[in-house]
């Protein structure tokens, strides 16, 4: 393994950013090799006020200062990630133990949210008129006014790319933010954090807290004007509660048990090489990645060959290049949960297909892709998300019988469907009951799409980021409305009776006119 970009004196400095007043840290370990690789100061519920009460102020001046000047500093940004790729591809290497491939999926997805935003901010937000009910004895125009200070509650799994989907079109729209991150996260956080400051973000405006979730982030959901989490949906329940207790909105995406439907028409081997990508990128441990396979019947017998021979050939290891197909599970707890998800289906009648082994040969939480047939409904990997090295196979006997079983689940984030036909394919598309669906490909198309909104719909969760939906949780739109004086309107018993007549002939000339 070549020496990482990323040093020790880099890992001190970026901790420095946390805001944490003790002096108590957390010992964050790296999946390659279990040890520690450095230490990450723990903040205390004071030290989120404290900085919340900092970025409100600077918020303030940032709201103030313009889309211009936010668009000239997030485009800056955008070109220091470019340069810091190889020092961001280390850190997040070496805290979720990813491939170089897999962690550079984060780095392209960041500049695209970064870019997007950048450019597409003002025009998104920017004040516009709007017809009044009143053609020329009114005028209304609406205004959006960001909501201040965002809480961002991000997950270690895909650190920087989803810290920079929230965060990102929230300092575009010109709130300031407080971001809890996960301890096996927080480098690759605050080192995108670090090319937003030296690219000119005030370091007020963007702060990062660490520490445990009962008090960091209950903490954080106590202060924020608007709240973004990414993780279980259990943890989702309790912060989309204290919002609306609080008044306040939230976006949510949450747990997924994504559906992938292979049917009779596909290239078998081209199917399958897609789909080991899809269901095994991060090892599985990605919300959109897949976990169901659907196949029908008549292909399944050289698609499964295919997909065994695939994944058994694919290189596991940890190396800081392009030389591994697939790296390792995040921790300890994440291989306890793979293995008690296999070892129940096992007992209870599962089949290994392929995989289905711990390696602590290669590292302490590397697990070999496993798919498994035979899978029953008493099976804790039959409707629980794993978010780990699992996948089960199926088999259908046609697209109805597909679309019936992939939508048979309490979630719905992302569905794929692989076909050689386009209007099957959409035929099918729109009959899958998830947030995103890809045709082809499972997941990277809807993912990449940063003009596209992207949510779960069932228990995946509520609001979508990205697209314009992800710049307009930020804000709080206003109407503006002005008479002009040409008519009054009326007042008292006496002129609504006189004007009530003119007003009915004007709702039906808008009708005739087609004017909303």
């Amino acid at each position: 393994m070549r020496a990482p970009t990323a040093s020790p004196d880099l890992y001190a400095s970026l901790s420095d950013d946390v805001v944490a007043s003790g002096s108590e840290t957390i010992s964050v370990p790296t999946p390659s090799t279990g040890e520690t690789l450095h230490e990450l100061p723990r903040s205390s519920a004071d030290d989120v006020h404290d900085a919340f009460a900092r970025a409100k102020l600077a918020q303030l001046a940032w709201a103030r200062a313009g889309f211009a000047e936010r668009r000239r500093v997030l485009l800056r940004a955008h070109d220091l990630i470019l340069e810091r790729r190889d020092m961001l591809l280390d850190l997040i290497q070496l805290e979720s133990g990813k491939t170089r491939g897999q962690a550079f999926e984060e780095i392209f997805e960041a500049v695209s949210v970064t870019r997007y935003n950048a450019l597409a901010a003002r025009k998104v937000l920017h004040g516009r008129p709007v017809r009044s009910g009143l053609p020329t004895v009114a005028t209304s125009r609406v205004q959006f006014r960001p909501k201040g200070v965002v809480g961002v509650i991000t997950p270690w799994n895909f650190a920087l790319s989803l810290a920079a989907m929230d965060v990102v079109p929230a300092l575009a729209a010109g709130c300031g933010v407080v971001q809890k991150a996960d301890d096996q996260g927080a480098l690759s956080i605050l080192a995108l954090r670090r090319a937003f400051i030296d690219a000119g973000v005030p370091a007020a405006l963007w702060a990062v807290v660490a520490g445990p979730a009962a008090e960091v982030g209950e903490a954080l959901t106590d202060v924020a004007d608007y709240v973004c989490f990414t993780g279980s949906t259990a943890t989702g329940r309790k912060i989309g509660e204290k919002a609306g207790r609080r008044l306040i909105g939230s976006s949510l995406e949450l747990g997924g048990k994504n559906a992938l439907l292979v049917l009779d028409d596909v290239d078998p081997a081209t199917a399958a090489a897609n789909t080991a990508h899809a269901a095994f990128s991060a090892m599985g441990q990605l919300c959109v990645s897949i976990e169901r396979i659907y196949v029908h019947q008549k292909v399944a017998g050289p698609f499964q060959l295919a997909l065994v021979e695939r994944l058994r050939a694919a290189k596991l290891g940890s190396g800081l290049g392009f030389g591994a197909d697939f790296g390792s599970l995040a921790s300890a707890a994440q291989l306890a949960r793979v293995q008690a998800h296999l070892d129940d289906a096992v007992a209870k009648g599962a089949v290994v297909l392929v995989g289905g082994k711990h390696r602590p040969d290669i590292g302490p939480w590397f697990f070999e892709p496993t798919v498994l047939t035979g899978v029953t409904p008493d099976m804790l990997v039959y409707a629980e998300e794993t978010f780990g090295a699992i996948a089960s196979l199926y088999l259908i006997g046609s697209d109805e019988e597909g679309v019936l079983a992939a939508n048979s689940s309490e979630y719905g984030l992302n569905a794929a469907v692989f076909t050689a036909s386009p209007g099957r394919a959409r035929r099918v598309a729109d009959a899958l009951e998830a947030g995103s669906v890809n045709i082809n490909e499972g997941y990277r198309g809807s993912f990449a799409s940063v003009a596209a909104p992207m949510g779960g719909v069932k228990q995946s969760g509520l609001g979508r980021r990205n697209g314009e939906a992800g710049l307009l949780r930020f804000v709080e739109p206003v109407t503006i409305s002005s008479v002009t004086g040409l008519l009054q309107l009326p007042r008292t018993a006496q002129e609504y009776e006189q004007k009530a007549p003119l007003l009915v002939l004007l709702a039906q000339a808008l009708k005739v006119l087609r004017l909303r």
